[in-house]
């Protein structure tokens, strides 16, 4: 992971579905879970950051990136 990945994740918010506007970092588990189950990750970035943001909240490391945040 690099940081400007991890600084992504803090920021990006997700463009679109039940939680459209939350910031990827604070996506429930059980969402980026149900991509994976589904194996639909979104294609290009987007896909890519959700799942590093999975790995990161499976692996319990939230902590590391909250303080990343934006304004």
């Amino acid at each position: 992971m690099e940081k400007e990945q991890l600084v992504e994740i803090a920021n990006t918010l997700m463009p679109f579905g039940k939680y459209q506007g939350r910031r990827l970092i604070d996506l429930p588990e059980e969402y980026l879970l149900w991509f994976a189950r589904k194996e639909t990750f979104p294609a290009g970035r987007l896909g890519e950051l959700l799942q590093i943001t999975l790995i990161i909240k499976t692996e319990g490391l939230s902590h590391l990136v909250q303080p990343l945040k934006r304004g």
